[in-house]
């Protein structure tokens, strides 16, 4: 077990880190994020910043010989860095199971080879790949490149043969990934914290709507079937064993015809798993320190039906938002990132809307939407 005041490494300084360093300063351990942006909002909270590269050799000594532990906060960490730094260091999670993430091949192809469902899909390594690619996956679909596409980007939909190849050479034919359009019913996520131990604490599984191919609202607990909240419980608890996973794992999947099919995996802490700040008893960033120090894990129970709204630098297109529109809302918790530029479609926050009723925390989470200005998908 490390305990309370050791120092501990993070790698990644975005909102996800901030949020992980509150939590871990709360408990209180001390933190150093190794991020190169001068201004990483974790940095605000850290108690050390090493402002070089994720790949910098005397940035990572600094880390292995000063931190007891090291995590990361977003899967494009360099897998060979993590991997470096567990040859001294205890790393959650480890290389092995990030590099699954980093790459949508790898990741389909894990999913498929473990018997896990998922939607229709072709490998493209290449503008040779792409007929047969076509000849496997029917149209529409979605062409995606296999690396750092995220929140939309990295994406085209593909209506007619031509176009894929069109999109391929527009991207300097990198590798991707073709994946069918399906008919989707919801999307839904669970997170979940499992230690070294193999102990798993899984959070209420959470309904997500997209706006722009970027999450604008999660509903949780999700209004799905209780039959189908286990079951997709029971396939992200499996595949956190199937990867030998060690941290807090967050697993998409789609409803599609009453099924499940798994879409993506995040090995992080979730955009969709915020709402378990405020309304479950440990957060998805206590667990992550938790699994990290080899603390028993927390509770994952939830103790108020939640809605979590996104915020993006849209709403800052004619100045500072009108808070008071959320701050009125007895039950509205403002989370803001500390990032200094507001650009359109970069998260800058969120609010989490906490109620006794579900139908009344999404009621007056869309209400909040309305009066920020927020457009797109409701």
């Amino acid at each position: 077990m490390i305990l309370p005041g050791a120092n501990l490494g993070l790698l990644g300084g975005g909102q996800l880190g901030r949020m992980f360093t509150v939590a871990a300063r709360t408990l209180g351990y001390r933190v150093t994020v190794l991020d190169p942006d001068p201004h990483a909002p974790a940095a605000e909270f850290a108690t050390a910043h090493l402002a070089a590269p994720y790949t910098d050799r005397a940035a990572l000594a600094e880390i292995a010989r000063t931190c007891a532990a090291v995590t990361t906060e977003f899967e494009n960490a360099p897998a060979a860095a993590l991997d470096a730094l567990a040859a001294t260091t205890p790393v959650r999670p480890g290389g092995s199971s990030v590099a699954v993430a980093q790459d949508r091949r790898r990741e389909k192809g894990f999913f498929s080879e473990h018997g896990f469902p998922v939607g229709n899909f072709a490998i493209v390594d290449g503008p040779g790949d792409l007929d047969s690619a076509l000849d496997q996956v029917r149209l529409p679909a979605l062409l995606k490149t296999a690396r750092l596409g995220y929140d939309g980007k990295g994406q085209a939909r593909i209506e007619r043969r031509e176009e894929a190849a069109r999109v391929l050479a527009g991207w300097k034919d990198v590798p991707c990934v073709l994946e069918e359009l399906l008919p989707l019913e919801r999307e839904v996520s669970v997170v979940l914290a499992r230690g070294a131990d193999g102990a798993m604490a899984v959070f209420p599984i959470a309904e997500n709507r997209h706006a722009d191919g970027i999450l604008d609202v999660s509903i949780a607990p999700a209004r799905v079937p209780q039959a189908l909240a286990a079951e997709a419980t029971e396939l992200a608890t499996r595949l956190a064993h199937a990867l030998g996973y060690v941290g807090v794992l967050a697993v998409e999947m789609f409803v599609v015809g009453g099924r499940l099919l798994l879409n993506e995996i995040a090995p992080r802490p979730h955009n969709s798993g915020h709402y378990t700040i405020d309304a479950c008893r440990s957060s998805q960033f206590e667990q992550q320190v938790r699994v990290l120090c080899g603390l028993p894990l927390g509770d994952p129970s939830q103790h108020t039906p939640a809605v979590m709204v996104n915020l993006l630098g849209d709403i800052w297109r004619d100045g500072l938002p009108r808070w008071e529109a959320v701050l009125r809302h007895a039950g509205a918790h403002l989370h803001l990132y500390g990032k200094r530029e507001a650009r359109p479609g970069r998260k800058m926050g969120h609010v989490t809307v906490c109620e006794s009723k579900p139908e009344r925390a999404l009621e007056v989470a869309l209400e909040i939407r309305h009066d920020l200005g927020i457009g797109g998908a409701q």
